[in-house]
């Protein structure tokens, strides 16, 4: 599979997209942050 192949989504608080990485392979549907910086600032969304 290619990098332009995966699958993308929205980081809920900085709003920039993300890719698939393999270590989310089992809860993708789940994630919501692109980081862990972006995690622990999720009240600010």
């Amino acid at each position: 599979m290619k990098k332009t192949d995966l699958p993308e989504k929205e980081c809920a608080v900085c709003k920039r997209p993300f890719a698939w990485r393999k270590k989310w392979a089992r809860n993708w549907e789940n994630v919501k942050y692109c980081s862990r910086r972006c995690a622990s600032n999720r009240q600010s969304a």
